[in-house]
């Protein structure tokens, strides 16, 4: 009996240590999570999101499985309650987490799928530190911000580093970390001491950090000056992490001997300094990256699997950029918002514009349109601004109308529409642009003098757009209907059908509290005014187009959060062709760009 109870715990050892040696031959490289930690000095809103999204592309370029985690320490739970002016646009991801918009520079850049997870707030830690103290899980502890909030800083980051976020479903081997804020702000200690005690759990070999610093040069001199790289790079060793790389924005290439003061007096070598200046496309980033050994130092750093071939990734980035800057033919779009002295409020806006533009290689002009200038009141009391706004309208090529919250300026937008509409101009409108080209073909068609939005007219007798029956008014944060929702076409004719390539159904991101009133469809069908995109249930309307009209499309979702630069969004690449006077040829040869300009398109995909 002893004998045998030996032999079976031998076979046991024997059979635990094949499978150890197994998984360890199977995945020799994916066994340790590499963490790179991207911090910033001196000012905010530096471009940390964007050297951060350009350090992702490069690796992933590499063959690496890359994710990216965005930290805000701010104490709002998320960014679904912020003013546009505030940090710019919200991101909706296909969860329906509300987040910052540099997790929509990481899902460009890399061609990733993030969720709410991936944007961790100082909001969101206490939130969870409070629940879990709540039911008794610490046992009666103090719960105090060492070590509590800092362990649960941790968890969160090593948790959510894990979750697949490529089409593969592979798991994550490098996770770019961006801390937002600059180092020093009494909001982000609890971080940088969360990333202290990681870097020595996480152990050297796999956690570096990335520091971000301006290099200012003042026009009196144009000298540049790295005195306040130095006393940041101080602050943020003094705080107990030293960066592994010094990346400094300045405005023109770094001189030699400022990047010798810089190495000397912060403590890094020459080459650890990076000089990222400014380039005339922020694709170009990756590039002016590579091109200084950023790969070589991580894959020597972090012991990297990088494989030795070339990057094609790469190559295709630079094959966009060098296009984008010998672009000749212009196109210019109207946008007409009330939130244009802040171009971050319609950043993937924006983008998604000059995705579109890029494909059929024309250079994007936009023409920013405060909404409220469009109106009567307007001409009023300040004329000149009036006519400013009008003649930038109407000299454009085409007029986009994107979403937004509140009454201020919807007079204005619906005049634009109105316009877009009798002059057959390429019109799109993105969710409140959609529910306003509504609201215009009610009062002008079907002749609803008071047509209107619940939103904004509680009492109209002909209520064309309505609050939706799960909104809850007495909360803001989290209560509309949010992500990734799908939407189906009902007919075949649909011109943004052919531009979605004949698909039967959609999937995007919706960000909306009110919708179009069902029970009114057939007045507006009648008339020409088709809604042919509906949710599953068809109850809620999700595309419109018109009739006898070049390109008048709204759609009730967001398309520009999908859209990427090799992969344009339909409904604005239906609005870039129309307004460049291409979309019937484009059409009629079956949703193909002429030879020259597919010839050229193809060099980038």
């Amino acid at each position: 009996l002893a004998i045998r109870s030996l032999a079976n715990y031998l076979n046991e050892r024997v059979l635990l240590c094949l499978y150890d040696h197994i998984l360890s031959v199977a995945q020799p490289m994916n066994a340790t999570m590499k963490y790179i930690l991207v911090t910033g000095g001196v000012i905010s809103g530096i471009g940390k999101g964007i050297i951060a999204s350009s350090v992702g592309t490069i690796l992933k370029s590499c063959g690496l499985h890359v994710t990216a985690i965005k930290i805000d320490p701010y104490i709002n739970i998320d960014a679904g309650t912020f003013s546009p002016y505030e940090h710019g646009e919200v991101f909706v991801l296909d969860d329906g987490g509300e987040v910052d918009l540099d997790l929509g520079n990481y899902e460009r850049f890399l061609d990733i799928r993030l969720t709410r997870d991936n944007n961790l707030t100082t909001g969101k830690i206490y939130q969870s530190v409070i629940n879990k103290e709540r039911r008794g899980d610490y046992l009666g502890k103090t719960v105090q911000v060492v070590p509590h909030i800092t362990d649960a800083i941790q968890d969160w980051v090593m948790k959510q580093a894990k979750v697949p976020v490529d089409d593969d479903g592979m798991e994550p081997q490098v996770c770019v970390i961006e801390l937002g804020g600059t180092v020093g702000d009494i909001e982000s200690m609890p971080f940088i001491e969360a990333f202290r005690q990681f870097q020595f759990k996480a152990k050297r070999e796999n956690f570096c950090n990335i520091h971000v610093s301006l290099v200012p040069q003042p026009s009196a001199t144009g000298e540049q000056k790295t005195k306040p790289t130095q006393n940041s790079v101080r602050e943020l060793r003094g705080l107990g992490i030293s960066p592994d790389l010094i990346m400094c924005r300045c405005s023109t290439p770094l001189d030699n001997s400022v990047k010798e003061k810089i190495s000397m007096f912060c403590h890094v070598q020459p080459e650890q300094v990076i000089c990222v200046h400014d380039v005339s496309s922020i694709y170009r980033v990756p590039l002016l990256l590579e091109d200084q050994g950023v790969v070589n130092y991580f894959c020597r750093r972090l012991d990297l699997p990088i494989e030795s071939r070339p990057r094609k990734m790469l190559t295709k980035w630079k094959e966009m950029s060098d296009r984008s800057d010998r672009l000749l033919e212009h196109c210019s779009i109207a946008l007409v918002g009330k939130y244009t002295k802040f171009s971050d409020s319609y950043a993937s806006v924006i983008k998604a514009l000059e995705h579109s533009a890029l494909a059929i290689s024309q250079k994007l002009e936009v023409k920013y349109i405060d909404s409220a200038d469009l109106e009567p009141a307007t001409l009023q009391e300040e004329p000149v601004k009036y006519h400013e706004a009008w003649q930038k309208l109407c000299s454009a090529d085409g007029i986009l109308v994107p979403g937004g919250f509140g009454v201020r300026g919807t007079e204005g937008k619906m005049h634009a529409i109105s316009w877009a509409r009798k002059q057959k101009k390429p019109f799109l409108g993105v969710c409140l642009g959609m529910q306003l080209a509504v609201c215009e073909f009610a009062r002008n068609v079907l002749g609803w003098a008071d047509a209107n939005s619940t939103e904004f007219d509680p009492e109209s007798k002909h209520p064309v757009v309505i609050d939706m029956p799960e909104h809850n008014p007495g909360q803001m944060g989290g209560t509309m209907r949010l992500g990734k929702r799908r939407t189906i076409f009902k007919t075949k004719s649909s011109i943004l059908r052919k531009l979605y390539g004949d698909a039967d159904h959609v999937d995007e991101r919706h960000r909306h509290r009110f919708e179009v009133n069902p029970e009114l469809k057939q007045h507006f069908e009648e008339k020409g005014f088709h809604f042919v995109g509906q949710d599953m249930e068809g109850e809620r309307m999700e595309i419109i187009e018109l009739e006898d009209h070049p390109y008048f499309v709204g759609v009730q979702y967001h398309p520009e959060f999908t859209s990427r630069p090799i992969k344009p969004s339909p409904p604005y690449f239906g609005l870039l062709l129309a307004a460049a006077g291409k979309l019937h040829s484009y059409l009629q040869k079956g949703c193909r760009l002429s030879p020259r300009y597919e010839a050229q398109a193809l060099n980038c995909i």
